[in-house]
């Protein structure tokens, strides 16, 4: 594992812990400062780092947000869950840009060139975006703010030639990556 995957996995941990001090935290007062309350946090503590160990291990919830990052809300996570694409200053949740920097690296062996054009978008960034471009429901090109794959860093607008698009379309779900906007060939979301 390359220096790259050591840094994700470590903002994976912390992610994980700021997860879990959040959760704990909306505990009854009683409950926190019980031996008990103290035990269960622990143990969660210790489930979490042994999960961070395990590059598929990333639990779901019903709307297919990661565990982890659903306490925080679309278009609110740390800082310290996000990693770095590549050399550019586009991020996304850390095993999702993992994956992607691996898929990107991998194409690059083939002769072929993906490029990014945008990843996590903070939900400031939503609302804006919404205004500008007008909500995908009313035929424009943007999520209602909130809940936009981008606003959880699991969703990447790839730029991409024909040689790349059909590459990524052969390939990318090896990498966890979908095609899953209809309208927009370039916006692949990384499912865990």
């Amino acid at each position: 594992m390359g220096i790259e995957g050591v840094n994700a996995r470590i903002a994976d941990i912390q992610s994980r812990i700021i997860a879990l001090q959040t959760q704990q935290a909306t505990t009854t007062s009683a409950a926190r400062t019980t031996p008990a309350g103290a035990a269960s946090f622990a143990n969660h503590l210790k489930e979490a780092v042994s999960a961070a160990g395990h590059a598929h291990s990333h639990e779901v919830n019903a709307k297919g947000v990661p565990v982890e990052l659903a306490g925080f809300g679309n278009g609110r996570i740390p800082e310290n869950a996000l990693g770095r694409v590549g050399n550019t200053s586009h991020k996304l949740w850390a095993p999702a840009a993992e994956n992607l920097n691996r898929m990107i690296e991998d194409a690059k062996r083939d002769g072929v060139t993906i490029g990014i054009t945008d990843s996590y978008r903070p939900y400031a960034e939503q609302v804006d975006l919404a205004r500008r471009k007008g909500l995908y429901s009313q035929g424009g090109l943007a999520a209602k703010p909130g809940t936009s794959e981008h606003g959880w860093g699991m969703a990447t607008d790839l730029d991409l030639n024909d040689k790349a698009q059909a590459w990524m379309r052969k390939n990318a779900g090896n990498y966890g990556f979908v095609e899953n906007v209809p309208r927009e060939p370039w916006h692949w979301a990384y499912k865990p």
